[in-house]
């Protein structure tokens, strides 16, 4: 035979070897090249050249009548169903034609599971970010939020019909109709299950509510005393303007506690990573009484603030049938819309500020971990045996310990070298609970009555509930699931020994924190402190927010004849009340005789400056630097190697400066020197100017707000290709509380109107996760300079308008 056949022929089946093989390098995995490349199959089958890729009509198994849906020019889907199961059938399957990768990759995340798509990681991160969502419980919360749904005939319908329609849309695809990320990984995605909706319910409850201090105040109870402690965390900062103001007017009587007064913790607990909240991440709603409006009826206003990413976090749908006429944003992955309005109200969400987390300290009876010490006698614990698959690698197997508290997150094998004590975890979204009959209701309401039925169903994670409806009414309501308790209960770690060490009982949904109609003639939320000081339940939280919700309100107070393009400013505006609270003061510490010619023009920028974060403010960045260095060096005693400490918020650092100008804290621990809040402020003042020229020499830019904040929507991979840079101003203490990878997910505006809601919104992102998609970021650039859509809201599937696109015809198969 020819050598040289031979050698071409070994060439051949090695390069066909290679281009059909997968690759790790540098431990992320590379897809077979000749697959991924293929003209006919690979990723430029995900390059969409056209206005859209449905067919007119589908055949779907499940489907008992036809569901018709039309699509409008943003990519929004219009849903028109005769039945229930079918809407949500529908539903489950066009959100997975656009999100299945993300629905996945998100719910893959939230259980621990994504060493099986990603490998190890570096220093094995990737599988230690899985263990830790498997020592926390989160695969446990979602069945429990699961077997909640289940009892309920309705809810079990809704998850199954939308399962169903995520598998229909699964089993329709070849290679070539993959999403593009399931190429670039090389894996498929497996079968939805009704367990996915509620892992993806359980890891926003996460992002909202897992935040806690307990541990942290607790050090800072043994490092600094109950006196100091207090100064520099108190429950309730009294900035004023809570969610709810009704002094000495709660008329109910609150749950009885009995008097037993816990013993505080004496130690220091040395669990390394130990992280909180940033407390620049919030979100705004309110609404205004027709009282106030130029139109005469009420408007509602609502922007979340997330992480902003692509694709979007949020899935506008709108979603018919008999009984229902609906539309929003979803959560892809789970049915029903979150944030939205109907024929007849309006409602929206923050997050509320409470503390859902608690730690309690056991005592094991040996080391193997099989008896816990509660009540003077020896519980059995029960052991999670986890398994985690690790692409490319061997089988990862992890016990998690639970107990009549929860679970055991940190041991001798998992993050806690210096610490062999052990402390269980309780999160109130362990619990069984039906927040998906909230929205189910929410969905279909038609007045205040609707509203708070509705509202009875939701328990994790606590939210402000803004309202409106057609009829005139307004009204907020705060809405979760609360631990009654005494002063000081659940802000330190608490003796798992003692079953008297967990709640006495449950805050009666009756005694939440709610408003209607109140006399100044609007609501608000913007995470801020749930009620005035005599509401007669003890309230703690990682840290509530003090200046978005005083902007809001003051805008909100002084306006009369509002319409929603006043709105849209007020959503949009920048000043920011933290920069305008403490400048003028810290200027009164700096000497100007002693500046350079440089640091004199930087002084002389904030003389006249308006406190507005526009993208093209040079002030901004000068002022940013000076007070993260400021706090920096102020609470340097808080960056501590081996112990977890919280830093205190910016509210009280700046009071501090204000009323206590000698406070003790106000010295650089790692001099010898003894500084004085003069020395701090001045310093900070240079090493803010030197920062920003440190900045301004890496990019060769002239230090714009936008340039410097550098808002960064990011691809859930974290791939640059798939990522946008965009300009846009605000800040984390500004209504338009955006920072570099946060910010408004969903802005919305919604005039309630006889004749039919008036909506208007924008997000970061479009309809679609392909990033081949026109609709992939087709909404950003509109969101980034503070532009609206008016929203499609269709009474029929016919209706005319300039604005639809395509319209397709799911039928019974």
């Amino acid at each position: 035979m020819n050598v040289k056949f031979l050698i071409s022929l070994t060439v051949t089946l090695l390069l066909v070897w290679a281009l059909n093989k997968s690759w790790t390098v540098g431990g992320m995995p590379i897809p077979p090249l000749g697959k991924f490349l293929s003209p006919a199959h690979g990723f430029w089958q995900n390059i969409e050249s056209k206005k859209f890729n449905l067919p007119k009509s589908s055949d779907i198994p499940g489907l008992q009548q036809p569901v018709t849906i039309v699509f409008d020019s943003l990519m929004i889907p219009h849903i028109f169903a005769q039945r229930d199961e079918d809407l949500y059938l529908a539903q489950g399957y066009v959100t997975a034609f656009h999100r299945l990768w993300q629905m996945e990759f998100q719910t893959h995340a939230a259980a621990g599971r994504l060493s099986e798509i990603l490998g190890r990681g570096n220093d094995d991160a990737i599988l230690n970010y899985d263990r830790g969502q498997r020592r926390l419980g989160m695969v446990y919360a979602a069945e429990n939020a699961l077997h909640g749904m289940e009892k309920n005939p309705i809810a079990n319908m809704v998850t199954n019909q939308y399962a169903a329609g995520v598998n229909a849309y699964i089993k329709s695809l070849s290679y070539k109709d993959l999403p593009l990320e399931y190429k670039l990984l090389d894996y498929s995605p497996e079968e939805w299950t009704t367990l996915k909706s509620g892992l993806l319910l359980r890891s926003m409850a996460q992002t909202l509510n897992m935040g806690d201090k307990d541990m942290q105040m607790t050090n800072a109870l043994k490092l600094f005393g109950k006196e100091i402690l207090d100064v520099l965390y108190p429950d309730l900062e009294p900035m004023g303007d809570p969610i709810v103001d009704k002094t000495g007017n709660w008329n109910f009587e609150p749950v009885h506690l009995n008097d037993s007064i816990h013993a505080l913790p004496d130690e220091l607990i040395k669990i390394s990573g130990l992280t909180t909240p940033d407390p620049n991440i919030g979100s705004n709603n309110w609404a205004v009484s027709g009282s106030k409006t130029k139109s005469g009826y009420p408007i509602l206003c609502n922007d979340p603030h997330l992480n902003i990413t692509l694709p979007s976090i949020w899935y506008a749908v709108q979603l018919n049938a008999p009984g229902i006429n609906t539309m929003g944003v979803s959560l892809p992955g789970a049915p029903g819309i979150i944030i939205g309005f109907n024929d007849s109200i309006a409602w929206g969400v923050t997050n509320a500020q409470r503390d859902l987390v608690d730690w309690y300290s056991l005592a094991f009876e040996n080391s193997r971990k099989e008896k816990y010490l509660l009540d003077g006698e020896w519980k059995d614990t029960h052991k999670r045996i986890e398994k985690i698959t690790v692409r490319n690698s061997e089988v990862f197997y992890d016990t998690v310990v639970y107990t009549h508290w929860g679970p055991v997150p940190y041991d001798e094998h998992y993050r806690a070298e210096n610490n062999r004590k052990h402390y269980a975890f309780r999160w109130i979204a362990h619990d069984e609970s039906e927040e998906l009959l909230t929205f189910y209701k929410l969905n279909r309401a038609k007045n205040h009555g609707d509203y708070m039925k509705a509202l009875n169903h939701f328990a994790s994670p606590a939210q402000n509930f803004v309202f409106a409806s057609v009829t005139g009414d307004i009204a907020m309501r705060i809405q979760g699931k609360f631990p009654a308790r005494k002063k000081y209960e659940g802000k330190f770690v608490l003796d798992g020994s003692l079953s008297t060490q967990g709640p006495q009982g449950y805050i009666p949904f009756e005694h939440n924190v709610m408003d209607k109609n109140p006399e100044r003639g609007f609501v608000s939320s913007a995470n801020q402190y749930p009620a005035d000081a005599t509401y007669p339940y003890y309230i703690t939280a990682v840290s509530y927010e003090a200046y978005r919700n005083r902007r809001i309100n003051d805008i909100l107070r002084q306006s009369d004849n509002i319409t929603p393009e006043d709105m849209m400013n007020l959503q949009l505006d920048t000043y920011n009340i933290r920069t305008a609270e403490i400048l003028p003061l810290l200027l009164t510490y700096i000497d100007s005789a002693s500046l350079t010619p440089a640091e004199q023009e930087v002084r002389n920028l904030f003389t006249g400056w308006d406190y507005f974060y526009s993208p093209d403010t040079k002030t901004a960045p000068y002022f940013e630097a000076w007070w993260r260095n400021l706090y920096a060096s102020i609470w340097d005693e808080m960056n501590h190697d081996s112990l977890s400490l919280f830093y205190p918020t910016s509210w009280n650092t700046i009071n501090l400066i204000k009323t206590q100008p000698d406070f003790p804290f106000f010295d650089i621990q790692r001099t010898p020197e003894k500084e004085t809040l003069t020395d701090l402020i001045r310093q900070a003042f240079k090493a803010g100017i030197e920062t920003v020229e440190t900045w301004k020499n890496k990019t060769g830019k002239e230090p714009r707000w936008a340039d410097y904040k550098d808002t960064y929507v990011e691809h859930l991979t974290r791939m640059p290709a798939f990522s946008y840079h965009v300009q846009h101003g605000g800040d984390g203490s500004a209504v338009n509380a955006s920072s570099r990878k946060h910010g408004p997910s969903w802005r919305m505006i919604v005039s309630v109107e006889p004749d039919g809601p008036k909506a208007f919104a924008t997000y970061p992102g479009g309809q679609s996760g392909n990033p081949g998609s026109a609709h992939y970021n087709s909404m950003l650039d509109r969101w980034a300079n503070g532009t609206y859509f008016r929203l499609v809201f269709l009474k029929q599937p016919d209706q005319a308008t300039d604005r639809i696109l395509f319209t397709t015809t799911l039928k019974p198969k």
